[in-house]
């Protein structure tokens, strides 16, 4: 069936020139082309399905992934500490929704681009055993989207997981990595105001905020490596590219490299 009104329409921003970003669910993919960071787009454009309202609260839900251009030797040093990150973070999903790891940086002579330094990080209104349950589907996944690739990251609608071999930890990045925009509202001056109301709302979020305002709703979460200023700054700036790519649309999610914002016009998704 094709896209109808309740239908989320994606679009896709990559700012790390060099990486690869697949949304296999929509049948669209971004794979490295030359050093430069230039992309080639191959698009397989299926028809479109509906999101529901039941699948924004599907932890599993796929939203995106996205793989680093170098790769790295089986039995490699980089492996072994790759592999004991992946296990550090299965591990302690069923205790915290939210950790981070290095191993292979504290030798005095590591051999070169042997560290790996990993996080993951649950959705703030997760129980830990969804949580966990969500890690294991995302772990279940990388390596499946991203072979041998020295970085990844993958992103499911209740959890996130990335690694890389050089230490990204608790340094800002606010770049752009996906954008999802439904069709736009009519003009309803209504709308913008209680829209706005809850984006307001959502910078303010120290780690992850729920907000409603009138008929509107959204949340907003940011990394657990961030500081409070360092998280309001990445939310700030993620309100910002939300009005500014998706303008008028009902329904919104913006991933930043380092926090989200979405937001939605309430019963949105049973239209149509």
């Amino acid at each position: 069936m094709g896209c109808q009104v309740g239908c989320y329409i994606p679009s896709i921003d990559l700012g790390q020139f060099g990486w690869s970003l697949f949304n296999n669910a929509k049948g669209i993919s971004l794979r490295y082309s030359d050093a430069t960071g230039r992309l080639k787009l191959k698009s397989m454009l299926k028809q479109h399905e509906c999101q529901t309202a039941n699948q924004i609260v599907v932890p599993h839900l796929f939203i995106y992934s996205g793989c680093s251009p170098n790769k790295y030797q089986p039995n490699s040093p980089y492996e072994t500490n790759l592999n004991s990150v992946l296990t550090s973070i299965s591990t302690s999903s069923s205790q915290s929704s939210y950790n981070s790891f290095g191993v292979g940086n504290g030798t005095s002579t590591p051999p070169p681009d042997s560290a790996a330094y990993g996080l993951y990080q649950c959705r703030g209104d997760l129980k830990i055993t969804d949580c966990s349950a969500c890690i294991q589907s995302g772990l279940s996944q990388i390596g499946l989207v991203c072979p041998d690739s020295y970085g990844a990251r993958i992103q499911l609608d209740g959890c996130l997981i990335r690694y890389e071999n050089s230490n990204f930890l608790g340094k800002l990045d606010t770049t752009l990595v996906f954008k999802k925009c439904s069709q736009s509202t009519s003009n309803d001056v209504e709308f913008y105001r209680r829209r706005d109301d809850v984006l307001a709302d959502l910078q303010g979020a120290a780690s992850f905020r729920v907000s409603s305002s009138g008929l509107v709703e959204g949340f907003a979460q940011c990394l657990g490596d961030l500081s409070q200023a360092d998280c309001t700054s990445c939310l700030a700036d993620a309100v910002g590219k939300l009005k500014y790519v998706c303008g008028s649309a009902a329904a919104v999610d913006v991933y930043l490299a380092q926090c989200y914002a979405r937001y939605w016009a309430a019963g949105y998704y049973e239209s149509g």
